[in-house]
């Protein structure tokens, strides 16, 4: 039998390399308001939730990490969690309600008016992250999803949609850390160097507050 390991990782590399490209010429503007939307968020004294599904999951805890400890520049710890990662949290909700709930209760116990909340998913029909995206909006907090597959029933609760155009889960979760890491640079770059972009958004909360 031939050996096809190589054509398989030329195919890869092509194919991934191509719908990044596509996605970020597609959606740069998206990614940038989402950044500029958690920058605004942090600088108010929110926090940013992230949820997901398996390799999801690891990527809401991945992005979480780096807001917390640091991306690439060196910067005071920035408030974000993840809602997979307590496991107690996880299995007295799924076990008293129903799994599906399992990201939407932590929402209603930890997200405030004003929060972010990232729901990744590449189907963009994922229940539960559904329900907390849903869950997030009715309690004023501003929703952001990645998806794929065009979006699925998240376009309907998400502020901003960062749809990958592909059906293919691999390339879609490929294509989502990249994204997510250039969400973690942006968000730094308002917060830290470009300071002045935040302040129309600053000042029309104090001038609201007067």
């Amino acid at each position: 039998m031939k050996d096809n390991a190589l054509e398989i990782i030329a195919q890869h590399a092509h194919d991934g390399a191509l719908l990044r490209e596509e996605f970020f010429r597609a959606q740069a503007w998206k990614l940038r308001d989402a950044a500029l939307q958690a920058a605004v968020c942090l600088a108010r004294g929110g926090k940013i939730l992230l949820c997901g599904n398996g390799g999801s999951a690891a990527d809401a805890q991945h992005l979480a990490a780096e807001f917390v400890n640091r991306f690439l520049m060196d910067r005071p710890a920035l408030p974000a969690v993840a809602l997979s990662t307590d496991c107690s949290a996880l299995t007295a909700i799924g076990n008293d309600s129903d799994f599906s709930q399992v990201f939407s209760r932590q929402v209603e116990a930890l997200g405030r008016p004003g929060d972010v909340l990232v729901g990744i998913s590449t189907s963009g029909n994922s229940p539960n992250v559904l329900a907390a995206l849903q869950t997030a909006a009715q309690a004023g907090l501003f929703t952001l999803g990645f998806s794929g597959r065009g979006g699925g029933q998240m376009a309907s609760f998400c502020r901003i949609l960062l749809d990958v155009p592909s059906d293919l889960t691999p390339l879609v979760q490929e294509v989502h850390i990249a994204a997510g890491h250039l969400f973690c640079r942006l968000t730094d770059y308002y917060l830290f160097e470009n300071v002045t972009a935040l302040t129309p958004y600053l000042s029309s909360e104090s001038e609201h507050e007067d």
